[in-house]
């Protein structure tokens, strides 16, 4: 029979087919789920052997090995799923760039890493590792280095899915494309799937326009399946504006944590200084000199500042044809240039916000 004619059999005609081939009986909606599955199994088998198998052999063997039929297609299917999807690999080294003194990594690493890393422990015990997570705080203050950090510390894929991808077909499709992204992220073994700028696509519905609502509501039904599935999936969501998300998501069953990323402490921005300055040609620097100078920088602030310092430094020995060492007298030169992104008003917006939103 031709594939072409078996793959949109209605279901009644489906549990007739199934029983011609097997004997066995299904209720016409059940036969309409395993249909597609005798189809997919009976093309990955023949593949695998180099030959067709034939209807009736992948009907009953599908039916007498569901679960290892399964696992074998979803092996089958993760590079291309993981392809698809523009997986990448996160280097382990960058949960190291984040201080120890930084209130949000002994909350990731008690949290998330540990449950996830000692799951015998956290059985014994009952704890449910998070699969759903929120990071919250003012733009620039490190949330897409700390999930790329949670995946490389876990040694999962890092997938990052933005809004303008989902709105590449318009913003009709976007509830479509939602949907699809997420059906296909139910399918991988371990990964952690990042979307930023959450409240672009799950923004409150009170003043939303009708599409946007419809992806409000898409978001609300994936969210529940995704953490229903078995598989090592850890979804994390950033925004800058976390009172513009709708509320429903914001209540317990939704999302498993909710947790702010703020400013730098001197430590914090101590171990950040001190990983770009080991890219840096440097003489005579004091660090805690450049801490004091840089006091209500985030780390992107800090990053901008180091690509400033440098190519200052690439066109200094360019021109004066002379090793040129960056110092600390360079770095308060390059200061004095940048604005900090912190300021009273929004580092109080966020202490308000902590105290309103956050749940671990």
């Amino acid at each position: 029979m031709d594939k072409n004619n078996t793959d949109t059999l209605l279901p009644e005609a489906c549990a007739s087919k199934i029983f011609e081939l097997s004997d066995s009986k299904f209720t016409p909606d059940v036969a309409a789920e395993l249909w597609p599955k005798i189809l997919r199994h009976k093309w990955l088998v023949s593949e695998k052997l180099g030959r067709d198998i034939g209807l009736r052999t992948a009907c009953i063997d599908l039916l007498e090995n569901m679960d290892l039929a399964h696992k074998e297609f979803m092996a089958y299917r993760q590079p291309d799923l993981l392809a698809e999807m523009g997986a990448q690999t996160a280097d382990r080294e960058i949960w190291d760039t984040i201080a120890d003194s930084q209130p949000p990594k002994q909350l990731v690493e008690r949290r998330i890493i540990l449950p996830l890393t000692e799951e015998k422990l956290a059985r014994k015990h009952g704890v449910v590792p998070p699969k759903t997570i929120i990071f919250f705080g003012p733009p620039g203050t490190g949330k897409t280095h700390f999930v790329k950090a949670i995946a490389g510390v876990l040694s999962w894929w890092y997938i990052e899915i933005a809004p303008s991808m989902l709105m590449a077909d318009g913003a009709d499709k976007l509830g479509l494309n939602l949907r699809n992204v997420m059906e296909k992220a139910r399918q991988l073994e371990e990964a952690v799937i990042f979307i930023d700028e959450f409240e672009e696509i799950a923004a409150s519905r009170d003043m939303a326009t009708r599409i946007d609502k419809s992806i409000t509501n898409e978001f609300l039904k994936q969210v529940p399946l995704l953490k229903n599935q078995g598989n090592k999936i850890l979804l994390v969501c950033a925004t800058n504006y976390i009172r513009q998300l709708d509320t429903a998501l914001l209540r317990p069953g939704r999302f498993d944590c909710i947790i702010p990323v703020g400013g730098l402490d001197d430590e914090g921005r101590k171990t950040i200084l001190r990983h770009y300055l080991s890219r840096l040609n440097t003489g005579d620097i004091n660090i805690d000199q450049i801490t004091v100078l840089t006091d209500r920088f985030t780390p992107a602030d800090i990053e901008y500042m180091f690509q400033k310092v440098a190519q200052l430094a690439f066109e200094l020995e360019y021109t004066g044809k002379q090793d040129y060492k960056v110092t600390t007298e360079t770095f308060i030169e390059v200061v004095a240039q940048i604005t900090p992104s912190l300021t009273d008003e929004i580092i109080e917006e966020f202490r308000q916000d902590s105290a309103t939103y956050s749940r671990a």
